[in-house]
């Protein structure tokens, strides 16, 4: 018995040491201040590494690199050193025995350090935890969202344990409470989710970021990502995230900056008060980034809005460093300079230049875009489109990805002098029948340029290529006709548009998405808004829908999504069977929502309203207000140009739509300055056809001095042709009445409307405005519907004093008007009013 209890003290005692001594060596692992110093301990305690020793150190190296800044960090000494190997043989041997967080902790940290997916302790690492989960050995969130991240970032997006952990996931949904593990888990099971699943991750991330004061702007960064992977733009999120990255602008750099308008960009959404600040931030710090990678991200961010100066020096900067740009960054910033509209000579030449050595490292689609972007910026290396043209013909005969032919059959076209080969039409041909109409629309747009340009020279090449058409529209309406859903039927439509889905599909869609009518929700009613715009049908039965839904789900609808339905009514100029309920609805909401609308946002709203006829006074004194339009004047500063144009029209139309409808406010004209650069710059719209009418009024008329051609209205309005008949109905001449005109250009420019009460027509005469109107003016469907905008026209014209007279494309052009004596008589009889 005494024996027995020796030995069992010796035992315990030797346990005893081992632990202490374990402890200790843990202790001094967690101490280290250097890798070498971590290396040094592996080196000379390798037989006493426990599992847990062995996750720790790896821990430590990773941790120690994180502390320092990016350029500073020596992740390829850490790999390459002799101990460091050592580590991964230990941690493969013992990854059995490892606890569940220590696995996810080393495979964490061996991945920070840019170990290698293939690495067979990477596999190890991996295999194992999945081999726990299978066992149901679940583990503790923080530890399944960092093991989700290590599959998301070794390319697992669809792997089976990638749904094992969304499995674990939707089962424990509830009882996430931490806004940076959701976050984390929703990018790396994005992949893999229901539509279902989608909605309530969403709505999850929203309680947790309303719940929480402070949220750190990685957190948001990662629910954009989110977004954009499952290729939703929802506003409730947008607008939350981009509040948290105003809140944290000190804290934002320049990766964080570029990547954020990077998944702006991909989800379509602009915020004006956000790209000042990041403006700021960047324009002051502008000359610390002078290593290749962070100027890239530089020039992508910044140069789209800096001024001259600025853009000057990035412009400089770049062609400077070229030589030094990855093949990514090339194309980072070939984008950004087709973005910018930037086509300097000089930085395009090195571009190009340096484009040379890295062609061969790209894949197909980036060969498409960086075809595109030449292409647009007007490239002039001939040499480098003939190496681009042979790229994608080799990866065109080997192509089996649909899209992938498709794209490349669309940036073939695009390149100058292109000579079609056969190959490329029974290439298009083969994809068709597995093509979406995107890629369709593709097709179809390249075959049309190619004929049309004469591009097709072997023989037999024009019937060829029209059986091909004949088949692609076959293939286009087939896949119409299959479609039962409209939701993945909008997402299809989305990006297909021009001539060919105009001339070919536009009926057979309208008509689709009436058979799918009872699936149109307040979920996808801004698709729908958006297709309708596109196709410029008004198409009564889906306006009704969408306005219904639209009213009976009014708070479930961002007011940002709101604008875009209210254009669609305005600009096709449609009346719902409730039409005052839809819109009095729609304007109570928006008014009451306006500090959740961008200021430029405000403007447009405010335009379409007008164009309907409605001018709501809280938004009218929020718009016509010093303080807005000097916040608006700063944010246009930092917006597309597209954008900026579209919102320095609108607040001019609103300004006057004001002045003439709704005196009662009181607000100035102040457009003039604005109107008179636009004329000045714009091209003379007198056409032959113009011309050929002006000679028949001048016929009616008796004289080319009793009618004027492009004449400027007060409030610039140009008309076709103005005239002036007496109360008898006899035309007055302009010379011997004196009436007010003024040269400018070639366009006759009527003084301000306060010079017509001084310089009134005689007694009983009457001002007559004849508009020819072309296609533009009218909806696209059989009814041939007046728009908004020549509506709104007709309406202000005549509370200047006008006759209106809109003369249609399609009554001018018919057989009924096939001769000069119809014509005339036709003409005759609008001018003067004959039934």
């Amino acid at each position: 018995m005494l024996c027995l209890r020796q030995v069992c003290l010796s035992t315990l005692r030797r346990y005893q040491a081992r632990t202490l001594c374990s402890d200790l060596l843990l202790s001094q692992i967690n101490d280290c201040t250097h890798e070498d110093e971590v290396f040094s301990l592996v080196g000379r305690n390798k037989a006493r590494l426990s599992e847990k020793h062995v996750g720790i150190a790896l821990n430590m190296l990773w941790q120690l690199q994180k502390k320092r800044p990016f350029l500073l960090r020596t992740s390829d000494y850490v790999r390459n050193h002799s101990q460091f190997l050592t580590l991964c043989i230990l941690a493969e041997n013992k990854v059995e025995h490892m606890e569940d967080e220590v696995i996810v902790d080393t495979l964490y940290s061996i991945l920070r350090l840019n170990v290698e997916d293939h690495v067979s302790l990477a596999k190890a690492l991996v295999t194992e935890a999945w081999k726990r989960l299978e066992r149901q050995v679940f583990l503790s969130l923080p530890a399944l969202s960092k093991f989700a991240l290590c599959l998301y970032k070794q390319h697992r997006h669809f792997s089976p344990i990638i749904g094992q952990v969304a499995h674990i996931v939707d089962m424990k949904l509830d009882s996430i409470q931490d806004i940076r593990i959701l976050s984390v888990l929703m990018i790396s099971i994005s992949d893999v989710i229901t539509e279902s699943f989608r909605d309530r991750l969403l709505h999850k991330a929203e309680q947790l970021l309303e719940e929480k004061d402070e949220v750190h702007f990685n957190y948001a960064r990662r629910i954009l990502q989110f977004l954009q992977n499952v290729k939703l733009r929802y506003h409730p999120l947008l607008e939350k995230c981009n509040r948290i990255f105003l809140e944290s602008a000190s804290h934002l750099d320049i990766h964080s900056i570029s990547h954020i308008f990077g998944l702006y960009e991909q989800l379509g959404f602009e915020n004006a008060e956000f790209r000042l600040i990041a403006k700021q931030l960047l324009s002051e710090t502008i000359d610390d980034y002078y290593d290749p990678e962070t100027f890239a991200k530089l020039f992508f961010a910044l140069g789209p809005m800096a001024g001259s100066k600025v853009r000057e020096r990035l412009l400089v900067t770049a062609a400077h460093m070229a030589e030094e740009f990855s093949n990514h960054q090339v194309l980072m910033i070939l984008k950004t300079m087709q973005k910018m509209k930037c086509r300097n000579s000089h930085l395009l030449k090195k571009m190009a230049s340096v484009l040379h050595k890295h062609l061969d490292s790209y894949h197909v689609l980036q060969l498409v875009k960086l075809t595109q972007y030449l292409v647009v910026l007007h490239c002039q290396d001939l040499e480098l489109f003939a190496k681009l043209k042979m790229l994608l013909l080799g990866y065109l005969k080997s192509s089996v990805i649909p899209a992938d032919t498709a794209a490349i059959i669309r940036v073939l076209a695009m390149l100058p002098s292109f000579q079609v080969e056969e190959m490329i039409i029974n290439k298009a041909a083969a994809v068709l029948p597995q093509c979406r109409l995107h890629h369709l629309n593709c097709i179809a747009t390249a075959l049309v340029k190619w004929n049309h340009h004469g591009q097709l020279h072997w023989q037999n090449s024009s019937e060829l290529c029209a059986k091909l058409l004949q088949k692609l529209n076959d293939c286009g309406f087939q896949r119409l006709q299959k479609a039962n859903n409209l939701n993945l039927l909008l997402e299809e439509l989305t990006l297909v548009n021009g001539e060919w889905f105009e001339e070919v599909l536009n009926e057979e869609t309208m008509a689709m998405c009436q058979h799918l009518i009872d699936q149109i929700t307040w979920a996808n009613v801004l698709p729908l808004s958006f297709l309708l715009i596109k196709s410029d049908h008004r198409c009564p039965a889906l306006f009704d829908r969408i306005a219904s839904v639209t009213v009976a789900n009014i708070d479930k609808i961002p007011p940002s999504e709101i604008y875009f339905i209210l254009f669609l009514f305005s600009a096709l100029n449609y009346d719902p069977p409730d039409n005052e309920e839809f819109f009095k609805s729609c304007i109570q909401y928006l008014t009451s929502n306006l500090s959740r609308l961008e200021t430029y946002h405000l403007v447009l709203l405010g335009h379409v309203l007008a164009m309907a006829g409605y001018f709501p006074p809280v938004l009218i004194t929020t718009i016509f207000n010093v303080s807005f339009l000097s916040k608006l004047d700063a944010q246009l500063k930092v917006l597309p140009d597209t954008v900026k144009q579209r919102v320095h029209s609108s607040l001019m139309k609103l300004n006057r739509a004001v002045c003439l409808e709704c005196p009662e406010f009181h607000i100035p004209w102040f457009h003039e300055p604005y109107c008179q650069r636009v004329f000045h710059n714009s091209t003379s719209r007198i056409n032959p056809q113009r011309q050929h009418i002006h000679r028949m009024l001048t016929e009616i008329l008796g004289g080319s001095h009793y009618s004027r051609i492009s004449v400027l209205t007060p409030y610039y309005y140009e008309i076709d042709f103005e005239c002036v008949l007496d109360v008898n109905k006899k035309p007055l001449s302009y010379m011997v009445q004196n009436i007010p005109l003024d040269g400018m250009g070639g366009i006759h420019l009527r003084h301000d409307i306060k010079d017509e009460g001084r310089k009134a027509l005689p007694p009983g005469a009457q001002r007559i405005a004849l508009e020819f109107l072309d296609s533009k003016a009218f909806s696209k469907d059989y009814s041939r519907h007046l728009k908004g905008e020549p509506a709104v026209k007709k309406r202000h014209l005549e509370m200047l004093g006008y006759r209106v007279v809109q003369i249609p494309h399609f009554e001018w052009n018919s057989m009924v008007l096939s001769t000069k004596g119809e014509q005339l008589e036709y003409l005759r009889q609008q001018l003067y009013g004959i039934q």
